[in-house]
Order: C-alpha cells, then structure tokens, then sequence
C-alpha cells in the first residue's frame, strides 16, 4: 500500500468516527495552490477544518504533535480560499480539528489550533 492509499484510509477511519460523533462530512481533500485540507465538516454552527495525522509508531512522536505552524499556516490558507471559493458569510464560526491515529487509537483535538497568518 503506497502513502496515498494509506493516507485515504485513515482519513476514512477518521470521517467514520467523526460522523459516529455528530459531524457532517461535507467536503474530503480539498485541494488548492494554498495548501489542503483533509476534511471539511459541520458540527452545529461550526464550519470544520479537520487536519488527519497517522503515525504507525512512536519514534517520530505523536501524531497530533506532527501538525506542525507552518502546517497550521498552510491549513489556515487553504481554509480561507475554500471560504471565499464558496462564498460563505463573513462570519460564519470556523475551527480547526486535529484527528490523530496512533497505531489503532484515535483521538481528536477540538479546536487544535487559531487561525495563523
């Protein structure tokens, strides 16, 4: 299994597991020149930014340590395009997520992060 794939099944295992917990997946790898994101969700009012970091082991450290601020910018810019792309209102809520698997634990980071310019 190439790191794709394995990526895909992860962020799979991590929409399954959002959605047993309320979340509404609305958008998987978003893509554009400004970075990508993993999963795009709604929880209540919160429009969700979800950040999906693996780790088999841990010699590299945790997975959620992994999101690094210079991810977090790259994430943060990729958000903002999608809003805009979408035309969301102004103030619509946003957050950022963090969903970590570790071998077969998966734990997620409510509100990971703010916004980085």
């Amino acid at each position: 299994m190439n790191k794709r794939e394995l990526g895909s099944r992860y962020e799979e295992a991590a929409a399954r597991f959002l959605e047993s917990r309320g979340y509404e997946i609305i958008e998987r790898n978003y893509r554009c020149r400004q970075g990508e994101i993993d999963l795009i969700a709604k929880e209540g009012e919160y429009l969700v930014f979800v950040e999906v970091k693996y780790r088999s082991g841990d010699s590299r450290g945790g997975s959620i340590e992994a999101v690094t601020p210079q991810k977090q910018r790259r994430i943060s810019k990729a958000a903002l395009h999608y809003l805009m792309q979408k035309q969301y209102r102004e103030d619509v809520p946003c957050r950022f997520d963090v969903v970590g698997v570790d071998g077969r634990k998966i734990t997620l980071l409510r509100n990971a992060f703010d916004y980085r310019r």
